[in-house]
């Protein structure tokens, strides 16, 4: 095993600057993300011998466990804050528990194209024509900032895309002199769209008059001694402040990936040692399945040939056959999925010669793959002008499911209803890193420093990382269906009978008035009030 490296001696190196630090295990995982304002200052309070006595025991555990760590510096401690929420996201650490789950920071969301546009808040970004501000980190700053500008540019608040008569009787802001009322005509909708577009401008940093003047203002106010009022101006100057401190937004799956290994062929070597294998594991496939929430289980399939990954053959499942959450059965399914369908394609290959050989299906894979040797890679031929063939995908050497004992046995009987009771098949359990093999009890336990295990375990995280990767497209697409929520007299109801009518919010742009009506839940007036609305929201790139 090798030394644990001499983390003091690279605090020397830390600066005094505000960033994020990483640490990771010995097995090179994350398992921690935290931000700082001063990181030196921080590192060292995890470090130094005469505070660990003060930690309490999840500290004591993470800081024995810490065998190295990175750094990233910000400009400042809000953008800090944004990059450690994503790098959490991404990584889910063992020790870090806030930022875990899918709630973003906010956005501020302007439609210019609405008649009387207003300022709202949300968390996801849509692709609804609407202008987006942020994200911000700090929320209670910015709710502070946006009703300031409502009251210091007379914006609505009122939730109508076009308030009329009606709605202004059961509105006081007017009264009470916080909104200019365009709904009523007391400034025209061009006066009033210049005040979202000055508003607009304070919001995305571009004029700072407005801090400078209430800066003043706090200093006549502490000068008469009103310190009540100076006071108030002084919170209200700091959360401007802060919300309008320029921060980079980071996006989630940007970070780089693991370093590849310096040797793959060595370790692929290592392990066909390992497990005992009679050829190379030259090609391999893992298998993950991953929860999201209790809406969706999906499952992600990764590729690696002579040890490095193959993207173009990665692929990813949405578990059909499973109501909530069962790695087995799920794991089973996505097993059946994939190699039914390669056999399905070799066969069509094989023609009348899959019917008259006595070979079993692994043997008869085995050598059509040695008879398309020769054949042109999936990228030649998508440049070749020539008469098209399906691209022969080949069984791989070696299987790999992440988890134990459970899942690999679905894997195996799947396996052998296909008939491939000799294709190589391992499950990699996460605790402890265990190598379990079908028919065996006792695992297979690697070295950490072994190049073997370190391949098995790039594996498997990429196939975590392809799994949330999944993960994010099925949000977007959830996003394009939650543009009706900003719909007036849409309820969650009425959403989901629309969508269920219509399947999309694509279709529902393409339907009358007559056939929105029709709808159990929708009379003729709402069915007018939803076209009217996405008439309103065009989407840039479609939905």
């Amino acid at each position: 095993m090798r030394e644990k490296p001499d983390l003091l001696a690279r605090l020397r190196d830390v600066p005094h600057q505000p960033g994020v630090y990483i640490m990771r295990d010995r097995l090179s995982r994350v398992i921690y993300v935290g931000k700082a304002r001063d990181l030196k200052k921080r590192l060292s309070s995890y470090f130094q011998p005469s505070r660990h006595k003060q930690h309490d025991l999840k500290t004591r555990a993470l800081v024995e466990s810490i065998w190295d760590f990175e750094l990233q510096q910000t400009r400042n401690e809000p953008e800090a804050l944004l990059l450690e929420g994503r790098l959490i996201k991404e990584f889910r650490p063992r020790y870090n528990i806030s930022f875990r789950d899918d709630k973003r920071f906010l956005l501020v969301r302007v439609h210019l194209g609405d008649d009387f546009p207003r300022f709202s808040l949300t968390r996801l970004k849509k692709d609804d024509g609407a202008r987006y501000y942020g994200p911000f980190a700090h929320s209670g700053a910015l709710r502070t900032t946006i009703n300031w500008l409502n009251k210091q540019f007379g914006l609505r608040v009122c939730r109508p895309i076009r308030p009329g008569e009606i709605d202004y009787k059961h509105c006081s802001n007017d009264i009470i002199k916080n909104c200019s009322a365009p709904c009523i005509g007391r400034v025209s909708i061009e006066e009033y769209k210049a005040r979202v577009e000055q508003a607009c401008e304070f919001l995305g940093g571009k004029s700072r008059d407005l801090v400078t003047a209430l800066e003043e203002e706090m200093q006549k106010a502490a000068a008469r001694l009103d310190f009540e009022r100076a006071a108030e101006m002084r919170d209200m100057v700091e959360d401007l402040k802060k919300t309008l401190k320029p921060t980079r937004s980071f996006e989630r799956g940007t970070n780089s990936r693991i370093a590849s290994t310096i040797d793959p062929m060595s370790d692929v070597k290592e392990l066909q040692e390992a497990l005992g294998l009679d050829r190379p594991p030259l090609v391999m496939e893992c298998f993950d399945i991953a929860n999201i929430g209790t809406a969706h289980c999906v499952a992600s399939m990764v590729r690696f040939n002579n040890g490095k990954p193959d993207n173009s053959n990665y692929r990813r499942y949405r578990i059909k056959a499973v109501t909530g959450q069962n790695d087995f059965v799920s794991m089973a399914e996505v097993v059946r999925r994939r190699y039914s369908r390669i056999l399905l394609e070799g066969r069509e290959r094989l023609g009348d010669d899959a019917d008259i050989t006595e070979e079993t299906p692994l043997e008869s894979m085995r050598r059509l793959e040695k008879e398309v040797e020769g054949e042109p890679s999936a990228e030649a031929e998508r440049f070749d002008p020539g008469p098209k063939r399906s691209v022969f995908v080949r069984l791989p050497d070696l299987v790999i499911v992440d988890g134990g004992k459970g899942q690999l046995g679905m894997a195996v009987k799947e396996l052998q209803r296909l008939g491939l009771h000799d294709l190589p098949v391992i499950g990699l359990a996460k605790e402890r890193e265990e190598i379990f093999r079908p028919g065996e009890s006792d695992p297979i336990v690697l070295s950490h420093d072994t190049g073997a295990l370190k391949l098995l375990q790039r594996m498997r995280d990429e196939a975590h990382r392809w799994a949330n990767g999944y993960h994010q497209l099925l949000l977007k697409r959830r996003v394009a269906e939650s543009i009706l929520d900003d719909c007036p007299g849409v309820s969650k109801t009425r959403k989901a009978n629309l969508l269920r009518a219509f399947g999309s919010v694509a279709r529902l742009r393409k339907s009358n008035v007559e056939q929105i009506a029709a709808v159990p839940g929708i009379g003729k007036a709402l069915a007018e009030e939803v076209v009217r609305f996405l008439e309103t929201y065009q989407p840039d790139s479609g939905d």
